[in-house]
């Protein structure tokens, strides 16, 4: 993975990433997918589905489309500069991009009945907009099975990339009987690991992760099963993750909240205060094993 060393003058872009959970005889698993390498934010590395929020999110008719009121969801989120809808949004934004990237949809029909992903999917595919499918299929979004993981927002000199986001991470288990793959468009492979697993092969040079996946697999991999995950963001509130990297002796740092070096001294997340870009990758100083410290 290449560095960035250009600092973004262009403002900083809203938008979501849903981390899919599965329990599977090994463990805890993650849903990760490789961008397609002419992607132009973090082409070939291994992500989890998401994107940037469109304007038609925050314009859904939120009553009659998601499972919640929108005081909850904004009260969830533990923003006070967001009003209601734009809380909304970032949930519209989060379930619209699993589906269109993973073809994962989270939602019931009227009544409570079982939707049939394969039309809701067929509909995308001829042209209908997410909220225009919603509408003639009369789904209802289940906000419900999301819970708010993290925020992350990206630095003024990103490490990989040439924009800024204002990211915020969800967490939810894949509904049963549905299947999570890539889209061959955007995404040209995925694979189903634990966080563990998803950083060995990382670590061995077989995949390219990102610092906030990076770090975001470390935490995860703390847990046991789906449930545990979604029980600790539901007794907690999401924290504000805003990396600030550095340049020491010609290599690139990057700290975190609760590095001695980071303007906020209250950790964010366990693990590593710091990743360092060696060897075109970013790890901890002191090698693999700190990431679970």
């Amino acid at each position: 993975m290449e560095l960035n060393r250009k600092t973004v003058t262009t403002p900083v872009r809203p938008a979501a990433t849903l981390i899919l959970l599965r329990d599977a005889p090994g463990g805890l698993e993650v849903f990760l997918m490789k961008r397609h390498a002419l992607c132009d934010v973090l082409g070939g590395a291994y992500v989890f589905p998401g994107g940037k929020v469109d304007a038609a999110d925050a314009q859904l008719d939120m009553q009659a489309h998601l499972d919640q009121p929108l005081a909850v969801l904004h009260a969830s989120l533990n923003e006070t500069g967001i009003n209601e809808r734009t809380a909304g949004g970032l949930y519209v934004a989060a379930l619209r991009e699993a589906f269109e990237e993973s073809g994962v949809l989270f939602a019931q029909g009227p009544f409570g009945r079982e939707i049939d992903v394969t039309q809701a999917a067929d509909l995308l595919r001829a042209g209908q907009g997410f909220n225009a499918m919603l509408a003639q299929l009369a789904l209802q979004l289940q906000t419900r099975s999301l819970t708010p993981w993290s925020r992350w927002i990206t630095p003024r000199t990103p490490s990989v990339m040439s924009k800024r986001f204002d990211t915020r991470f969800f967490v939810a288990t894949v509904p049963a009987g549905q299947l999570a793959q890539h889209d061959d468009h955007e995404t040209t492979a995925s694979i189903w690991l634990t966080p563990r697993a998803a950083l060995q092969q990382y670590w061995a040079g077989q995949i390219d992760l990102a610092p906030p996946q990076i770090m975001s697999l470390a935490h995860l991999s703390r847990y046991t099963h789906a449930g545990s995950v979604q029980a600790a963001a539901r007794n907690g509130l999401p924290p504000v993750i805003q990396p600030e990297p550095f340049d020491h002796e010609g290599s690139r740092v990057i700290c975190y909240p609760g590095d001695a070096r980071h303007s906020v001294r209250q950790r964010a997340m366990p693990g590593p205060t710091r990743l360092y870009y060696r060897n075109k990758r970013f790890e901890p100083a002191d090698g693999f094993d700190q990431l679970f410290d």
